[in-house]
């Protein structure tokens, strides 16, 4: 496929079928919801640090706090780390030309631009936007009545997140036929790098586990506007009217959210994990530490995702002894999981480091990760959970795990593959003070939520001064608001120079400039359409050929995997 193709400016730029135009497109556009979802953040941080002067309603407040939590996890993370990176990498890091299915991979992305258009505009409607929660428990999503939020506001959330649903997994399928049916010649399974297997296992999560939401999507519509009582038992009472509902539960739709909920978190965190692994290993000039045992382990770790759901709902009157399999398996986890950080942290042992700021970055995914699993093992515990559950503790500890792991491996993925992506380099200055005003406020932040869940600190609470018993928690409103403040002023300075180097950016001299040893990096900066403009290399060696002197590379600390050896 020549790399001269010839395509008008909408067919190259907007409906593109070439998979890294599509990845940007996803990267842009969950830039963009980012914008919305900070913005939010900050209305909620204003209100909880000055209660007295009520910034917003209480109404309002329900609305910022779900439509914050539902745009950051599905509208920024899965849509720019998993839907974004891995459209752009996959192709690239298996020597494809493009994905298994062009067509099916630009309508994922018009697809989900719709579902974006509506959670926005729900903020429109009468009554405000969804106010559920980003769970969107029922009864309060499923009666139309029940806050202002639950109106018309619900229903765009409803719709917006079924075109996600159906959108990723479009995504997930093709990610899934690409990896297994398009590798190059000689690039075997156990020659994959890292963060394609972990592109390779969300995909699969997200297969299996998003049906479920989708069905509970689907009868909380018909509950909501077709009369029927999935989730609705019998005996509610909305203002003075008995309600005609009888025979559901609300239980249901728990269970059915958080088994897609908890595997959800490992489609988002593993891939956060393999691009640390890939910056690592270019940057600590060395192979990862355990390459085999990080696959097995992360095979392990989607597989129990899959099991543990139910730690999400130990409060809700379940069997101690259900609750008790539940705390087994979840703390279970933490083993493979605790393997792949080690293997993290053993690969900077005797490393030659250079802290580039995407260096910094991935070391930050692993300070967030080991910190944020650490509080896992109290809320995955029956006993301890039930005493935090509903604090600012698992706040804090979501938000760790999530929040910065994820948006950390971001980062590091857009300075180390911004050359590939755009030709030009972003400017390393800029990433570092940008690492600098970014790492100690958002650490500062959720630390300190822990604190305030130790105190008693409830979350969704819009007024906390009502209870006299969090006083000494609730006095931290203030500075977890300016620490807060200062991690969204430093977003700004990253989407500044984000746009400023995508135009102006200084050109790199070579496909190559970090002097990295996968697949991507012996196609042109920035790839052409078909990504090389001859023949797609041969993989004739793993991912990781660094420090290795075998009559190949001459002075050079590395080898490409398309390079044959000398011998």
């Amino acid at each position: 496929m020549s790399a001269t193709h010839a395509r008008g400016f909408l067919r190259r730029y907007v409906f593109s079928t070439d998979h890294k135009v599509i990845g940007i497109q996803y990267l842009v556009t969950a830039l963009v919801m980012a914008v919305v979802g900070s913005a939010l953040a900050v209305l909620i941080r204003t209100q909880l640090a000055w209660p007295a002067r009520q910034v917003v309603s209480p109404e309002t407040y329900l609305s910022l706090v779900t439509m914050h939590g539902t745009i950051m996890v599905f509208f920024v993370i899965s849509m720019g780390l998993v839907s974004g990176f891995g459209n752009f990498l996959i192709p690239l890091q298996i020597g494809a030309r493009d994905m298994a299915y062009p067509f099916l991979n630009a309508l994922s992305y018009w697809v989900v631009v719709p579902a974006c258009l509506l959670m926005v505009a729900s903020f429109l409607v009468e009554g405000g936007a969804a106010a559920a929660g980003w769970t969107s428990y029922p009864p309060l999503s499923a009666l139309q009545d029940a806050v202002p939020g639950s109106g018309a506001g619900q229903t765009l959330w409803l719709l917006g997140m079924a075109l996600f649903i159906v959108s990723f997994t479009m995504g997930s399928l093709n990610f899934l036929t690409t990896i297994l049916n398009l590798r190059t010649r000689g690039l075997s399974m156990m020659r994959l790098p890292l963060v394609v297997w972990t592109f390779l296992i969300s995909a699969i999560l997200g297969i299996l586990a998003f049906p479920p939401l989708t069905a509970a999507a689907v009868m909380l519509l018909l509950d909501r506007h077709g009369g029927t009582s999935f989730f609705l038992p019998s005996g509610l009472v909305l203002g003075d009217r008995l309600l005609p509902h009888a025979g559901g539960t609300p239980l249901l739709f728990q269970h059915l959210f958080w088994f897609l909920g908890h595997p959800e978190v490992y489609v988002l965190v593993l891939p956060a994990l393999g691009i640390a692994f890939e910056v690592l290993a270019a940057f600590a000039r060395r192979p990862p530490f355990g390459y085999r045992i990080s696959v097995y382990s992360l095979l392990v770790i989607a597989v129990l995702s899959m099991v543990v759901w139910g730690h999400h709902m130990f409060t809700s009157g379940m069997n101690p002894y259900l609750g008790e399999y539940f705390s087994v398996v979840t703390v279970l986890i933490t083993v493979p999981f605790a393997v792949v950080g080690l293997n993290l942290i053993a690969s900077l042992w005797r490393a030659r480091i250079r802290l580039t700021a995407a260096m910094l970055f991935a070391i930050g995914v692993i300070s967030a990760i080991g910190t944020g699993g650490l509080g896992g093992l109290y809320l995955g515990t029956a006993t301890a959970d039930i005493h935090f559950h509903d604090s600012a503790f698992v706040v804090g500890h979501f938000h760790f795990t999530i929040a910065m792991t994820t948006l950390f491996g971001g980062f590091a993925g857009v300075y180390f593959w911004f050359p590939k992506m755009f030709g030009r380099r972003m400017d390393e200055t800029l990433g570092k003070l940008h690492f600098a005003l970014t790492f100690p406020p958002f650490f500062g932040v959720f630390l300190l939520m822990h604190y305030q869940g130790l105190g008693g600190l409830l979350r969704r609470t819009y007024d906390p001064t009502l209870y006299t018993y969090n006083e000494a928690a609730r006095g931290l409103n203030p500075a977890i608001t300016w620490l807060a403040f200062a991690v969204t002023a430093a977003q700004l300075l990253f989407i500044v120079h984000f746009a400023w180097s995508a135009i102006r950016g200084e050109r790199v001299a070579d496909s190559n400039p970090w002097q990295a040893a996968g697949l991507e990096w012996s196609a042109p900066s920035p790839a052409p359409h078909g990504n090389w403009p001859e023949e797609p290399p041969a993989a004739h060696r793993g991912p990781y050929e660094y420090g290795v002197a075998d009559g190949v590379t001459g002075a050079r600390d590395y080898v490409l995997q398309s390079e044959a050896s000398a011998s």
